[in-house]
């Protein structure tokens, strides 16, 4: 078994169906995995369920919830309901933790602070039923690029000031790609364990160049982040959760047989993420 590695199935999204993608994890001695919404609903809820707890398998998240900001009162509810039943698929998987990817700009709005301010609302008036169902919400703060479309929570310090405010039951998923950016990412990585807020720890690296800000993300390894470093960081702070490989690659890694791709995780994961 491979101990502390987690694989997003974003990493294979391209060449595996979620049975297929459990099967192959398995095969290499991967119990782990984080799940996307899509992929479990192109399975089937019951029977992604099936599978999990017929091969022990657990989900350190589910991607995603989020995207609250928008001008209409009715949208901004449409965006809680939908977050609502991520929360049961959630529980129903036996995540961790629900993944929050929290969203940017309300429409055409140009009102950043606006638009953070829906966010806190949005987890707010989503908070009690996750709380009721044993969910924990994982803000997941991503690099400024994507501030205006994706996410306007976009370092460590924006996302633990609203787990604060909102207490018990939302903490926060450390992606190196979006955070390893960040003058006071050490500060903010202890701050969150002071907290008891870390819910999450996200891995794969930051090419030079980066030719897609979205779908060019590298392996672990290939790039210039820090991984053990941000490592020692997060163990320091109380995190001893596996460490979830996330590499969205549409010109590289989602090429590959996605057996190539999980054996290279796994020799990567031993060779460059180890605190």
């Amino acid at each position: 078994m491979v101990e502390g590695l987690s694989i997003n199935l974003a990493t294979i999204r391209e060449q595996c169906g979620f049975a297929e993608a459990v099967d192959l994890c398995l095969k290499h001695g991967i119990t782990s995995i984080a799940p996307w919404r899509d992929q479990v609903a192109k399975a089937g809820l019951d029977e992604a369920v099936r599978i999990v707890r017929s091969n022990g398998i657990k989900l350190t998240g589910l991607c995603r919830g989020g995207f609250f900001p928008a001008l209409e009162a009715v949208d901004r509810q449409t965006a809680i309901d939908d977050n609502k039943r991520a929360v049961d698929e959630a529980a129903a998987l036996g995540a961790d933790c629900l993944v929050l990817v929290v969203g940017g700009l309300a429409g055409n709005s140009r009102d950043l602070a606006l638009a953070r301010q829906m966010v806190a609302d949005g987890i707010a008036a989503t908070l009690p039923h996750a709380r009721a169902a044993g969910v924990p919400l994982a803000i997941e703060p991503l690099h400024p690029m994507y501030a205006a479309d994706r996410s306007c929570v976009n370092t460590l310090s924006q996302a633990l000031d609203i787990c604060e405010q909102l207490g018990e039951g939302v903490g926060v998923a450390i992606d190196v790609y979006h955070v390893w950016w960040d003058p006071d990412l050490a500060e903010q990585i202890a701050r969150a364990g002071r907290l008891q807020r870390i819910l999450a720890h996200h891995i794969c690296d930051w090419l030079v160049p980066t030719r897609d800000m979205l779908t060019d993300r590298g392996m672990m390894g290939d790039g210039v982040i820090d991984l053990k470093g941000i490592r020692r960081m997060v163990e320091a702070a109380g995190f001893d959760g596996a460490q979830e490989v996330e590499i969205f690659s549409a010109e590289n890694w989602w090429k590959r047989p996605a057996d190539e791709v999980i054996a290279t995780c796994v020799e990567r994961f031993h060779s460059c993420c180890q605190a």
